[in-house]
């Protein structure tokens, strides 16, 4: 199954990822197809889950509709293979990784990133990564603790490719 959590599930560049386009190629391979983007999405609709007109990737997290859509994702993955699909080829500048990896990942589930390459990282090696782009993974800086430190990357992280409304 490929469960789709873009908020809009269009590409003007690739029109074959459109919504019912992904649908019939995806069911012509025996493989089912779930839009999740209402309640997963990285451009939320409340104005409330923005700071400073930037997307807020920890009020979006504590949300009602973003808590339903992580139950909503995790039975949809029960017995069977889930890939989680968004829009961006690197996961340390989508939010699959910042907001939804990071919430499935801190509920005890398994989550790996596919890399544009192919390759496949788990989800503490790109949290690694993270920390080692947002200068905080060497230990003994004034964040103590890998929780603070990380609590810190994806903050840092989150303002620099969250989606941000226009004025």
């Amino acid at each position: 199954m490929i469960a789709d959590i873009r908020s809009a599930p269009r590409s003007r560049f690739s029109p074959h990822f459109n919504k019912n386009e992904l649908t019939a190629s995806l069911a012509a391979r025996k493989i089912a197809y779930s839009f999740l983007g209402r309640e997963l999405g990285g451009r939320p609709q409340d104005p409330q889950l923005y700071s400073e007109r930037i997307a807020d990737y920890e009020k979006m997290a504590a949300s009602s509709e973003f808590q339903l859509g992580l139950v909503r994702l995790m039975e949809a993955a029960a017995g069977r293979n889930l890939a989680v699909m968004c829009s961006e080829a690197d996961p340390l500048e989508c939010h699959r990784f910042m907001l939804v990896g990071r919430a499935l990942a801190a509920a005890g589930t398994g989550v790996r990133h596919i890399l544009a390459c192919g390759a496949v990282m788990t989800h503490a090696e790109a949290e690694d990564r993270l920390l080692e782009l947002e200068n905080l993974a060497e230990e003994g800086l004034p964040l103590v603790s890998r929780e603070e430190r990380l609590s810190q990357a994806y903050r840092s992280r989150s303002r620099k490719f969250a989606y941000c409304r226009r004025a």
